[in-house]
């Protein structure tokens, strides 16, 4: 009927809403990826490491070694066509599509944008660089996308392993910027290196949907906080009984494991229905066993 007196129903009008802002911030994350990798990855002549890196390798081999100039994004399309459909078909197809848009729009706009020196300094360029892509990168992830490669491995063993992901990609990336090293030079590779760091570390700081957190509540009002951690996270949560030592009063501990970007939320949230619970935050370094993950669709 909505059709036929043009009203839109609430749904179809957040929907679209919702829609919008991911693709606006993947374009604003596709544009500054571009920007830096034309300026401080290019102008310290480094190795980005990922399927970017890999990109570059290829380029820098094919002009070296064979006097061949390959453009930068089919290289860059075909090295992510197995993990997009690894991941539109583990991951979530809409994540995936995403994913895509800002793979192929940032890799053509590389091509388009003109190239240009910022600073001379090859570790302001490491420094920089890997703060820019940090960020890039941060709006992918907050638009529920990725820049692709080794990001989409990273949240599938994330997803499939219920384990933080991002440093054994560190690791990968670090032995590709070593095979750089070797065919074109240490120091460059070193640096690269150091860029690879900076962007990895600023990511894992900021971005903890696949972190994970224990929550030990000691509180008189158990069973109003649980509903509090069931509503907002969909977890459960176990109640232990005891006792104060120092008062000997009758105290309840609710013990739940939620994931990293849920507990300043929660936290608040408990705070606000008993202002003297005390809250213990853990760091979990892995969690063995059924874990609720919100959909990325």
């Amino acid at each position: 009927m909505w059709r036929y007196i043009g009203i839109v129903p609430h749904k179809v009008q957040d929907g679209f809403v919702h829609a919008s802002k991911r693709i606006l911030l993947i374009c604003i994350a596709a544009v500054i990826s571009a920007a830096n990798m034309n300026t401080f990855i290019r102008a310290g002549d480094l190795f980005p490491g990922g399927f970017t890196g890999l990109a570059l390798l290829i380029q820098h081999t094919a002009r070296n070694y064979f006097n061949i100039s390959l453009p930068f994004s089919p290289i860059v399309l075909v090295l992510n066509a197995v993990p997009v459909i690894i991941a539109f078909k583990f991951i979530g197809k809409w994540f995936t599509l995403y994913s895509c848009l800002m793979v192929v729009l940032s890799s053509v706009l590389v091509d388009i944008f003109p190239s240009f020196n910022i600073t001379d300094d090859v570790l302001l360029s490491a420094v920089f660089g890997g703060l820019i892509s940090a960020f890039a990168g941060y709006l992918c992830l907050r638009a529920k996308a990725t820049g692709g490669g080794t990001d989409l491995i990273a949240i599938f063993i994330s997803e499939r392993c219920g384990k933080d992901a991002w440093n054994y990609m560190f690791a990968f990336n670090a032995a590709i910027l070593c095979a750089a090293g070797f065919l074109f030079g240490w120091e460059r590779a070193l640096y690269s290196i150091f860029f690879q760091f900076t962007a990895t570390q600023l990511i894992h700081a900021v971005y903890k949907r696949y972190q994970k957190a224990t929550l030990l509540v000691i509180t008189n009002k158990s069973q109003e906080i649980y509903a509090v951690i069931s509503e907002l996270t969909h977890h459960d949560a176990t109640l232990f009984k005891g006792s104060g030592c120092y008062q000997g009063a009758e105290r309840d501990m609710l013990y739940s494991v939620v994931s990293g970007d849920e507990v300043r939320q929660l936290t608040s949230k408990i705070k606000e229905i008993d202002a003297k619970a005390f809250v213990n935050i853990l760091h979990s370094e892995q969690v063995l066993g059924r874990f609720y993950m919100r959909p990325n669709d």
